[in-house]
């Protein structure tokens, strides 16, 4: 499990010290967990005197990919996505470049020696318990160069943020990165009612992990338009600031404006249902913030009391033809994001019902959408627009199997 999984990143590492260009550029999610994965590597990659370049993506779509690959002789690292796509990342890579896939949703291996697929997933290892990305980033940064040991405290960001617990406590390879962060005095542990609380020791004071990670996932995602991305790369690397705290507030307001008036419309009767699913479509009614906010927003409405705490939550959103860091991009596609019910949460642990990593991608693959990153309890692809009907057709069809 884990010393596989070290034995692939050492290789890996060794070949990228060889490469002939020092430059690389780094693709990376946008939530706490991508963007404390950015920070690792960045930090990492500059401590060996390489040019990084970064670029926050909400998801490795294929046109921004294919843009990514005409480029030839460079190395490539993908972050807290990318783990299922290895084999079109291999296809696009061929012998031209180098690649590296630092993930930890549910991959599938990779068909092509250049392109390393580092996902735990791969080894054993539950990506939705044991590890985030940015624990994944930080043991290949930790065997890239072992003094990047002091980069375990960005590890806790993506594991708190991505909500990895056990009985209210991190485990395995998470747990371990925090520890180190405690016997570094950058982290301390208290416990709780309900299992543990980490806290991020600043020279602002005890920053709450959780509060941290609520900050980042405002700055990248409500933010992802507006340069959000950067400035939470910024905070992981050195701390809060008044500019940071001035961007928060403001993007604060905008997500709470936005989702107060759709929340409104959804108690007056505006969800959809089907007999597994409930449904919305917020079109663009979201701008300007990014697509990532759908997924946020079905998280937020899950236990209200318009819900069908037995039916499965999906929420559509249109992904604007602009990418940061890319320029304009025509994608003509809807995001579709889901999450669960408490209820439901409770009869998926229990393996009473399918699992959103089960049916959504094999829905989404029958009508030639796009699946990258999906978990157990939330999950998300994409689609053409004017498919969404279809895409809900085709779960209700897979969950009467």
């Amino acid at each position: 499990m884990i010393d596989q999984l070290i034995v692939k990143m050492e290789q890996a590492a060794a070949e990228v010290m060889q490469w002939p260009r020092k430059s690389v550029a780094i693709l990376h999610h946008n939530d706490a967990d991508g963007l404390s994965s950015g920070a690792i590597l960045m930090r990492a990659f500059e401590r060996e005197d390489f040019k990084v370049q970064r670029f926050c993506l909400e998801k490795p779509y294929p046109a921004v990919l294919r843009k990514v690959y005409q480029q030839q002789g460079a190395i490539f690292i993908f972050a807290d996505f990318a783990g299922r796509i290895a084999p079109l990342l291999s296809e696009l890579n061929g012998d031209q470049n180098l690649t590296l896939i630092l993930d930890h949703h549910v991959a599938t291996a990779s068909t092509n020696p250049r392109v390393h697929n580092l996902d735990p997933d791969l080894f054993g290892l539950k990506g939705d318990r044991d590890i985030s990305a940015s624990t994944t980033c930080y043991l290949f940064a930790k065997t890239l160069n072992k003094a990047n040991r002091d980069l375990a405290y960005l590890a806790t960001i993506g594991a708190v943020g991505d909500g990895f617990f056990e009985d209210g406590r991190l485990v395995s390879q998470n747990r371990e990165a925090a520890m180190e962060a405690v016997s570094q005095n950058l982290i301390d542990v208290i416990e709780t009612d309900d299992g543990e609380r980490y806290r991020l020791m600043t020279s602002q004071g005890l920053v709450p992990y959780d509060e941290l990670t609520a900050y980042l996932d405002v700055l990248g995602a409500v933010g992802y338009y507006q340069d959000g991305p950067s400035m939470g790369i910024d905070v992981c690397l050195n701390g809060f600031s008044a500019e940071s705290d001035r961007m928060v507030k403001t993007l604060q307001a905008t997500k709470c404006r936005i989702f107060a008036g759709e929340i409104a419309k959804l108690a007056q009767g505006e969800l959809q249902t089907t007999p597994h699913l409930q449904w919305i479509h917020v079109a663009n009614r979201f701008d300007p913030m990014g697509v990532k906010m759908i997924g946020v927003f079905c998280h937020e409405i899950r236990n209200m009391d318009f819900i069908d705490p037995q039916k499965y939550i999906a929420g559509f959103q249109v992904i604007p033809n602009q990418i940061p860091g890319f320029g304009p991009i025509a994608f003509d596609e809807v995001k579709i994001s889901m999450r669960v019910p408490a209820k439901l949460e409770q009869m998926i642990t229990a393996n009473k019902v399918a699992p959103l990593n089960t049916f959504l991608p094999e829905a989404t693959n029958r009508l030639g959408g796009f699946s990258d990153a999906c978990h157990r309890l939330a999950a998300a692809t994409t689609i053409s627009i004017g498919k969404e009907k279809a895409l809900i057709h085709e779960m209700e069809t897979i969950l009467d199997r």
